[in-house]
Formats: C-alpha cells, structure tokens, sequence
C-alpha cells in the first residue's frame, strides 16, 4: 500500500499566504494598495473635514458618510450612530463618538423616542465606526445593557 498524504496538506500552504494577503507587510498589501488611506483636506470653514477628489479616483459611495463635527451649535444634529456598552466602571452619563472631535454636552434619542442628555467624547474613530454608552446612559433611555441601540445624536 502506498503512502498518500491527506488533501488538506495540500491547501495548507495555499490558507497561509492567503491569509498573509490581508495583512500589511512583507507578504500583504498595504493599506494604499486597499485604498484605505485617502488625503484629507480641510474646508474653507476651517471645521469640515473632507477628502480630497482626485481625477483618477473612482466615487466610491463614501460621500454620504458622516464627518465629524468639532464644534457644534447647540441644537444641531450630529448623525445617528449604533452604541454598545462602553466601560462600566466609567461613571456619569457619556457617549463615546466619532460623531465629535472634544468634549461637548450632547442630546441622545433612542428609537422609542426616549432621550438622555449626556456629555458628548471623542472616540478618535471614523464618524461611521459606532460608538459606547455609558451604563448610566443606558439605563436612563430603558434599553438592556446587552443590546445594540441606534442613537440620534445632537449637540445642546
């Protein structure tokens, strides 16, 4: 009986390096070769931040993303944003964001229509990468702490 070695060796090597071209490095592609990284250019307000077009570039769908905001009237919606349990032994009413660049009061309103004023902080994420609740947060809008809410976010 001859020795035959199992199909799976053989798609080993094939799992490894593809697995390897999802990370930068040596063996992956960096993040230009992903376009993950893009210019950005600041707007003649001095507040929006924006990327910069080029004429090669492709519209990508990305021009409706939120931006984030540094500083807010009052009163002004920010974007809506999906929030989970941030740090638990973080006491006060917050929301971490990338809807914000510094810390500003904020207005927070649950689908149900419950809202909580809370102190809005940066997160330092993209706009659209979502966003942590306080515990107090999401005890004063009556949401499980094990559940995902979508939150309409405002400055105040």
């Amino acid at each position: 009986m001859k020795y035959m070695p199992h199909p799976v060796i053989f798609l080993l090597p094939v799992l490894v390096v593809s697995a390897c071209a999802q990370f930068p490095g040596p063996f992956g592609r960096s993040a230009a070769d992903r376009g993950e990284a893009r210019a950005v250019a600041q707007a003649a307000d001095g507040q929006t931040v924006r990327p910069v077009t080029r004429p090669d570039d492709e519209p990508d769908g990305d021009a409706t993303a939120p931006t984030a905001v540094a500083a807010a009237v009052p009163g002004q919606a920010l974007g809506d944003t999906l929030a989970g349990l941030g740090a638990p032994t973080e006491t006060g009413l917050w929301l971490r964001t990338g809807l914000v660049t510094q810390v500003m009061p904020g207005r927070i309103q649950a689908p149900d229509g419950t809202t909580a004023l809370v102190e809005l902080r940066p997160s330092g994420a993209p706009a659209g990468a979502g966003s942590q609740l306080s515990l107090d947060g999401f005890r004063a809008l009556g949401v499980p702490l094990t559940q995902l809410v979508r939150l309409q976010v405002s400055a105040r």
